[in-house]
């Protein structure tokens, strides 16, 4: 087999290396032994390795009739099935120093490629000498001697110039590996290695992939200065990288036929859509049209390319908005362990920089390089964002090209480029009060701007209600969960076998079904929207509308056509009926529509007591703003509230007065009013 791969290597040209990528589970049943030796003695072997490969195929060429045109080097990959020794960076200690490892983790930074001597040809200034000075692999540097071997030292001291042409240089690239947000314990800091590729394995990975490293453990020597030579910074020489699947193009999970027998079994049960809303966050009680959501924005819908090169995101955003205490962090702990890439933060602790990307200049070269933020290292997968209202408006608009074009645009220090940040987004965020007021739009509710808003596919409004038989199904459930906490019984066993068949399921689909609308179920949408927007236009126009609350645009038609694709993407089904478009309209009514409701007025009632405090307001509101006057709203609820009025029953008053009898209207962008009536 491997002669064969050689065969092939041979009639590459001169710009495409010949590369060898060995399996060792191969090279153990071959020789278990020399599999063994490999493993413990990487840089004496792999040279043999690739000696023995080179003879191989310049024999191979030989019998081909090109003669000695087969002379070439054959760069030796390796790759393993299963990982062994060190399975993470935590794990590297001095033991393993030489020996080969194999960790998974995240490239979050890649230097340019330069190029190193595989060894350097030296000649003698006085007597002409040709030296060759062999170069080792990784951050080793060739040694220059400063004596002439046949000179009798008649040549001085450093003699020798170097020959670049008759030197021999190859292609290597520097790269930082981070942890796995997964793997990183809590309360601690993600560990780095610096990793070292070269020729065939420069510019295979780009910051935020997920990779899996092949490599020999070790040490940057800090040389003879200061009598430090045997100290030096770890780095691993990359002699074999694999990527993971990061739910794109640029990686492809590997199923067994059982697990695709198992995947197509499971999907061809009637009840499977609600198998999986069951799946989602079990521990819960209660919220099921916001499990149906986070089950769809772990599927999500399909991503397109237009002819014209534009492309259209797949991935679901969504916002669970309301009061505190209703388990929305608990909804973003899940999605953080369920989907196959996730990445947690919290609003608060978040920057800019450290969502999308940051500039940073390397302390050696003094050259500045990108180094991707939780969007980039998410692409592919899901980012989840805790305590969203709490960001800063400059952070939060760094995000508005991530959440829709899904893409970063850097221009700092020179660098201009694009990354990539393919990732759905799943944010929790109270209102500004901390509960949330049924008298005010969802806009107002969360202080966001409508731009931020209509990028999210759905909005959810959860409210802490006040119900006493629900209560109590809460509090059996509660307590159920905390009776039965750290008990290991088959139940617990199950929930975790159920999350990673979810897991697995979601990659195998996300792979392999790429949903389309039918045209019946692009029909009922395109009505459905016309319908909505007509909606909000005449409640606004009747005076029943919240100017700034959460818009009806286009967004939300795209975002209908993402839920239901991701919908019959559940089922493993290619096409999207109006059954799946149903259930996506039931659920954006539920959800988006609720929010959007939440700024009309109709149906508002109050009782007997009620209206007559609010009386009672009205009239002192009267008294300070003459007809045509006109006062800042925060001033006018600060003057009220020192007289000993509660605040929320002025801002009732100025909702009636403003959407019933009229008397008041908001200018200047909602912060004064003016009475006119």
């Amino acid at each position: 087999m491997y002669r064969e791969r050689l065969f092939q290597e041979r009639l590459k040209t001169d710009a495409e290396k010949p590369v060898l990528a060995v399996d060792l589970q191969d090279l153990r049943d071959h020789n278990e032994d020399l599999g063994r030796q490999l493993e413990r003695a990487p840089m004496q072997m792999l040279p043999l390795l690739e000696e023995a490969a080179a003879t191989v195929m310049r024999d191979l060429g030989a019998m081909g009739g090109e003669g000695e045109k087969q002379l070439r080097d054959v760069q030796v990959t390796l790759h393993s099935s299963t990982l062994f020794g060190p399975t993470s960076l935590r794990e590297l200690t001095a033991e393993s120093v030489t020996r080969l490892v194999m960790i998974p983790g995240i490239v979050t930074h890649a230097q340019c490629p330069l190029h190193k001597a595989a060894y350097l040809m030296l000649q003698c200034q006085k007597c002409n000498q040709m030296t060759k000075v062999p170069c080792n692999n990784g951050l080793d540097s060739a040694h220059v001697p400063r004596n002439c071997s046949l000179g009798d030292g008649a040549c001085g001291l450093d003699p020798f110039v170097v020959l670049p042409a008759e030197s021999r240089f190859v292609d290597t690239q520097k790269l930082k590996l981070q942890e796995r947000p997964e793997d990183v314990p809590t309360g601690e800091l993600p560990r780095h290695c610096i990793l070292i590729a070269d020729r065939a394995l420069v510019d295979r990975v780009v910051p935020g992939t997920r990779v899996t490293v092949l490599g020999i453990h070790s040490l940057m020597s800090s040389g003879p200065k200061g009598n430090v030579a045997g100290l030096g910074q770890p780095y691993i020489r990359v002699v074999g990288l694999q990527e993971d699947f990061s739910g794109l193009a640029r990686g492809a999970p590997v199923f067994s036929q059982e697990e695709v027998a198992a995947f197509r079994k499971f999907a061809a049960q009637p009840d499977v859509q609600d198998r999986i809303f069951g799946m989602v966050a079990p521990q819960i009680f209660g919220s099921e049209d916001i499990k149906k959501a986070v089950a769809c924005l772990l599927f999500g819908g399909s991503r397109k390319r237009l002819p014209d090169g534009v492309t259209l995101r797949g991935d679901i955003n969504v916002l669970l908005l309301g009061d505190p205490s209703t388990a929305k962090s608990q909804f973003l702990k899940f999605v953080e362990r369920t989907a196959p890439i996730a990445v947690y933060t919290s609003g608060k602790g978040s920057s800019a920089a450290g969502l999308t990307a940051t500039v940073v200049r390397d302390a050696s070269t003094r050259e500045f390089y990108l180094e991707g933020g939780a969007m980039v290292l998410a692409d592919g997968g899901v980012v989840c964002i805790d305590e969203f209202d709490k960001m800063r408006d400059e952070d939060r608009v760094a995000i508005h090209e991530a959440m829709e074009q899904q893409t970063i645009s850097i221009a700092k220090a020179g660098i201009t480029t694009v990354l990539n940040a393919r990732a759905a987004v799943l944010a929790a965020a109270n209102p500004p009060s901390g509960k949330y007021d049924n008298l005010k739009s969802a806009q107002e509710n969360i202080d966001l701007q409508s731009t931020i808003l209509s990028r999210f596919d759905l909005i959810f409004i959860v409210k802490d209600e006040r119900n006493r038989d629900r209560d109590r199904q809460i509090a059996a459930h509660v307590v159920k969960v905390h009776a039965n906490a750290g008990a290991v019984d088959d139940k617990t066993e199950e929930q975790l076998e159920q999350e990673r068949f979810l897991k697995r399921y979601i990659q195998y689909a996300k792979s392999r079904v790429h949903t389309r609308l039918s045209p019946e179920a692009a029909r009922v949408l395109g009505a459905r929207y016309v319908k909505y927007r007509a909606d909000v236009a005449k409640a606004q126009a009747s005076g029943r509308g919240s100017v700034g609350s959460v818009p009806i645009t286009v967004r939300q038609l795209e975002s209908l056509i993402r839920t239901s694709e991701s919908l019959a993407r559940m089922t493993l089904q290619e096409t999207a009926t109006e059954a799946h478009v149903t259930t996506a309209l039931a659920l954006f009514d539920v959800a988006t529509m609720d929010a959007v409701k939440s700024g009309l007025t109709e149906g508002i009632t109050f009782t007997r007591e009620q209206i007559a405090e609010v009386d009672r307001v009205t009239k002192q509101i009267q008294r300070r703003v003459q007809v045509g006057g006109r006062v800042s709203e925060r001033r006018l609820i600060g003057e009220l509230t020192g007289l000993g009025i509660r605040e929320d029953l002025v801002r009732r008053a100025i909702v009636m007065m403003v959407n019933q009898t009229r008397e008041l209207e908001y200018i200047q962008e909602r912060r004064q009013l003016r009475r006119v009536a």
